[in-house]
């Protein structure tokens, strides 16, 4: 008989204040704490798009590992790449406008960035997932409407899959939980082989 999903008795934490994230794992039945990391998300020159979410990834769970005792930590960092050009947040309504038609009919790529630190152990895990999604051509009118929805102005890209940007979404090759922010596939495989989750584990 399946048990049912969840953690054992050391603490979950997740580094990240993203409500996709929280919503992601909350989907799997895990248990855990939110404590938001305040790092920096700048691109240093010359770094590349996955050097830059791994440190990130990295960057967010030792800005908060230090306040606690005995937890696994996650941190991730997602972008969204168009070529060689990394889309992050937009600021404003013309910026988010600016994106997606940059994005509109094209094919671009999402990385996220994942890691995972065993407080006890000491042992630090990371590693990334990439997706690509490919975009459908987008109207000015259907641009202006999702813009003025204000859903993009929080989202690497301007857009969100699991929202109502997925009109935009004309095919997806790879992970969709990475796009939405969070690869749970590979992040669960981390935590198992950590100890740290036993998903609809067998008695």
């Amino acid at each position: 008989m399946s048990k049912i999903p969840g953690r054992k008795t050391r603490q979950l934490i997740l580094a990240s204040s993203s409500p996709r994230r929280k919503e992601l794992l909350e989907k799997i039945g895990l248990t855990f704490k939110v404590i938001p990391s305040k790092v920096d998300e700048k691109v240093i020159k010359g770094e590349l798009p996955v050097e830059y979410v791994l440190r990130l990834a990295e960057e967010k769970v030792r800005d908060v590992v230090d306040r606690l005792s005995s937890a696994w930590v996650i941190g991730a960092d997602t972008i969204v790449l168009l070529e060689k050009e990394i889309l992050g947040k937009p600021f404003n309504s013309r910026q988010a406008r600016q994106m997606l038609l940059k994005l509109s009919g094209k094919e671009h790529r999402v990385i996220t960035g994942f890691s995972v630190f065993d407080t006890d152990s000491g042992k630090f895990t990371k590693d990334y997932v990439e997706t690509i999604v490919i975009f459908k051509h987008l109207t000015d009118n259907e641009i202006r409407g999702y813009v003025k929805s204000g859903e993009p102005l929080d989202k690497a890209g301007g857009y969100a899959i699991q929202g109502a940007g997925c009109f935009m979404v004309k095919e997806i090759k790879g992970s969709y939980t990475n796009v939405v922010g969070l690869p749970i596939c590979e992040l669960v495989e981390v935590l198992s082989r950590l100890g740290g989750v036993d998903l609809f584990g067998m008695d």
